[in-house]
C-alpha cells in the first residue's frame, strides 16, 4: 500500500459524495445496516465513516435510542459529512482505526465499509475493533471481492494503467480491490482474537447515467487522480476522458449497469 492511497482531501470528498455515493457505496451501506437492524439499543462505532454514506443508511435503519460514533482519518471526509447529516445521535470524530480513543468494551457493534483495506495494519485494528466491543458485540465490516467482479471499476483502472505502462497507477487494483482473499481475512481477525468469523459474498447492481460519470468519480473521486497528477500534471482530464471512451466501449454511450461483488464480514467477540 503506498503512503498516498488513504490521502482523500482536497476536491476528493466532494466528487467520491457526488459520483461514487450512489454508483458503488450505498447498495452495500443499506446492506450493513439492514444486518444491524438486532441493535435496538446502546452504541455503534463506524470507522472509515467517508462522508457518512453509512452512516445515513444506519440512521435510517436503527431506532434513534442507539449511539451512532463515525469516525473517519480524513478529517475532510467528516467535514463533508456534517454537511449531509444532522442526527441528535450521531457523532463526527477524527480517529485512527489502528488506534482508538475509545474505552475498552464499550460498543454493542462496530461497523466499518470498505475501509479495512485501507489500514497499513490490519490485525492492529481489528485488535481494536476486538477492544472496544462489549462481550458479545459484533463486528460487521465489508471489502471489495477481485476487480475481475467488479467490471466498471476494472475498465478504468486498467485504463489508467494502459496509459503510463512506464510506472502505472495501480491505486485500484492495488489497495480498494487487493484486499479479497477470504482465508486471509478470517486468518487475520483470528489472529486479533476473533473467534466467530462469518464471510459472504454478495453482489449487487447500480447504474450510473453515464459512461462520463463512472469515469469522474473513479479518476478524480479517489486517490487514483493523486497517482495520475503525480505522474502526469495536467493529463487528469485526458485520463477521465479516456476512461469514458473505455466505458462506452464496454458498456455502450448510455447508462451504464454496474454489477458489483464485495464480501461481507462478521466477527463476534
Amino acid at each position: 500500500m503506498s503512503a498516498t492511497d488513504a490521502a482523500f482531501a482536497g476536491s476528493i470528498p466532494a466528487v467520491y459524495e457526488q459520483y461514487l455515493g450512489s454508483l458503488v457505496f450505498e447498495p452495500f451501506a443499506e446492506d450493513l445496516a439492514t444486518r444491524l437492524k438486532g441493535v435496538t439499543s446502546g452504541r455503534v462505532l463506524e470507522a472509515a465513516a467517508g462522508t457518512g454514506i453509512v452512516t445515513r443508511a444506519m440512521v435510517k435503519a436503527l431506532p434513534p435510542e442507539v449511539e451512532i460514533i463515525a469516525t473517519d482519518l480524513n478529517q475532510a471526509m467528516l467535514d463533508l459529512a456534517r454537511t449531509k447529516l444532522q442526527a441528535p445521535n450521531v457523532t463526527w470524530r477524527q480517529a485512527d482505526a489502528q488506534s482508538l480513543p475509545f474505552e475498552d468494551s464499550s460498543f454493542d457493534a462496530v461497523v466499518c465499509q470498505f475501509g479495512v483495506m485501507f489500514f497499513p495494519d490490519k490485525p492492529a485494528a481489528y485488535r481494536e475493533a476486538l477492544r472496544v466491543l462489549k462481550p458479545g458485540g459484533r463486528f460487521l465490516f465489508n471489502a471489495w471481492d477481485s476487480l475481475d467482479a467488479n467490471l466498471v471499476s476494472k475498465v478504468v483502472s486498467d485504463q489508467a494503467v494502459e496509459m503510463f505502462p512506464e510506472d502505472p497507477p495501480r491505486f485500484i487494483e492495488r489497495t480498494p480491490f487487493g484486499y479479497f482473499d477470504a482465508g486471509r481475512i478470517e486468518g487475520e481477525l483470528q489472529l486479533a482474537g476473533f473467534e466467530d468469523v462469518t464471510i459472504e459474498p454478495v453482489d449487487k447492481v447500480s447504474h450510473a447515467p453515464s459512461a462520463r460519470h463512472a469515469a469522474i468519480g473513479l479518476t478524480q473521486g479517489t486517490p487514483l487522480r493523486g497517482e495520475i497528477e503525480a505522474r502526469a500534471p495536467g493529463r487528469l482530464d485526458e485520463v477521465t476522458d479516456k476512461a469514458t471512451q473505455a466505458l462506452v466501449e464496454r458498456f455502450g454511450d448510455g447508462r451504464v449497469e454496474n454489477r458489483m461483488r464485495a464480501l461481507v464480514v462478521t466477527a463476534r467477540r
